[in-house]
């Protein structure tokens, strides 16, 4: 670009977009007084196309050198002259870091938006930035995501000069005569991002001339990529997803590990995500290991206060604090026994919060208690059929049993039985080694469960009341 009206031309195309700012629309402009915001505001004012659109200024005071405060005088001075209201802030202390103040303007601005009632809150980004921003991101380490850089819109925020260079919106400020302030803070290369901009870059450029556009095109690449993801993820996710709920995703752990470690690592950091958390290389590289090699009844933990449990075939994403409302039992292998010896045993699982007591026996349940209480369930199994060890656990979405007839999802089942959608949580499943339902206390019972005579049998009790 040569000319200042294809800076507005390519601000108010990106302004104006479907789903983008709207005639009627009142935005908030963050306006420090350097030529970006300068130009910014200049453009919403002035351009025919953008004349129903209502503006706003908000200038904020970080405070972070000597004499910052007419900064602030100065904007309202040029607001006034310009008939824009300006909104003033300032920093009840300086900012010790870039990230701290950068923190404190977007919490205020975010403010101001609410009180002046704006739809959207716009910056003075450029393509100069976004630049800068890739290399800063690629000297940290980032993965792809990151190499996006500045989104033109992230939420209620747009930046409608990413695509215009450094250069161009001076070459409009001189065009239209704009008078700017120039912070003297911006060429102190004691600031990471000035001694990208001031010295890293330009000695780039010597080396490697075009390495802005490089970036800023390595940018707009990382973007696509992660846009296609996006996609591609939502069926990744429908393909590996058993259960997904506000305290717990459960995953078929076989489907994850059928996939390349590079889509399982972004899967998993998907659900981590929804969890309210967030994986780093290393947390990344414990969770794809532990969903390789972590054995059944195993967990690890991570930050964020979540839990990755494998459970048989299942693995089992939750918050640690919830752990204590879900503890199964597991019924081990009988072992080698003496001819005629018993087998016994009991436990007690947390299914949803609710306690259960379990007991079983060789020998049956009734020689064992006078009185069992009206609650508590038995069933017998032949013992040599079961696929030990057994676990009592709460139900999950896709669990089936076999019932006389053929398999029946247990969500259906549930239906059947009027269970409210608030109770579920609480309903507890037998399953064996496999995965398997064999027992729904209080429901159902697999239908090729059922002794013969002849057969040894196992006896299981399952209820609130049973005495220990």
């Amino acid at each position: 670009m040569s000319e200042g009206t294809d800076v507005i031309a390519a601000c108010t195309a990106a302004l104006l977009q479907p789903g983008r700012v709207a005639p009627g629309d009142r935005v908030l402009v963050a306006f420090s007084g350097g030529v970006d915001s300068v130009v910014l505001l200049h453009a919403l004012r002035f351009a025919l196309e953008l004349r129903g659109v209502e503006v706003v200024a908000a200038h904020f005071d970080h405070r972070m050198r000597p004499g910052s405060g007419a900064d602030a005088r100065w904007a309202q001075a040029l607001a006034d002259r310009w008939q824009v209201p300006l909104e003033l802030g300032a920093a009840v202390a300086a900012p010790r870091s870039e990230t701290t103040a950068r923190r404190a303007r977007y919490e205020w601005l975010y403010g101001v938006r609410a009180r002046v009632d704006a739809r959207w809150i716009l910056t003075a980004h450029h393509a100069d930035d976004q630049a800068e921003t890739v290399l800063f991101r690629v000297a940290r380490g980032t993965g792809v995501a990151g190499l996006r850089g500045i989104p033109v819109r992230r939420g209620c925020l747009l930046r409608p000069l990413l695509r215009i260079w450094k250069g161009e919106l001076e070459a409009y400020a001189k065009l239209h005569d704009l008078d700017y302030q120039v912070d003297p803070t911006n060429t102190d290369v004691g600031f990471a991002r000035n001694l990208i901009r001031h010295q890293v870059i330009p000695e780039l450029e010597g080396a490697a001339p075009g390495v802005r556009r490089a970036l800023v095109r390595l940018s707009r690449l990382a973007a696509g990529e992660e846009s296609a993801w996006r996609v591609l993820l939502q069926r990744l996710v429908d393909e590996v997803v058993v259960e997904h709920g506000p305290r717990r995703v459960v995953l078929h752990r076989s489907v994850l590990l059928d996939w390349p470690r590079g889509l399982q690592a972004r899967v998993l950091r998907h659900f981590v995500r929804t969890m309210g958390g967030t994986l780093g290389e290393a947390g990344t590289r414990a969770l794809t290991e532990f969903t390789k090699m972590g054995a059944s009844g195993r967990s690890v933990s991570f930050s964020g206060g979540l839990l990755l449990a494998r459970d048989f075939d299942r693995l089992v994403l939750i918050r640690e604090e919830a752990v204590r409302d879900e503890r199964p039992l597991e019924i081990p292998a009988p072992g080698r026994r003496a001819k005629g010896r018993q087998l016994r045993g009991a436990g007690e699982a947390s299914i949803g919060g609710r306690r259960l007591v379990a007991r079983w026996s060789t020998a049956g349940l009734a020689a064992d208690d006078d009185e069992p209480s009206r609650e508590d369930e038995v069933a017998s199994f032949p013992l040599a059929r079961l696929a030990f060890p057994l676990r009592l656990r709460p139900w999950r979405a896709g669990d089936r049993i076999r019932l006389p007839y053929g398999l029946k999802k247990l969500k259906k089942l549930l239906g059947e039985a009027r269970i409210p959608a608030s109770e579920r949580e609480h309903v507890a499943v037998l399953a064996d080694a496999g995965g398997r339902v064999v027992w729904v206390p209080g429901l159902a019972r697999a239908a090729d469960l059922e002794p013969v005579p002849g057969e040894e049998i196992l006896q299981i009790g399952i209820g609130d009341g049973f005495a220990e």
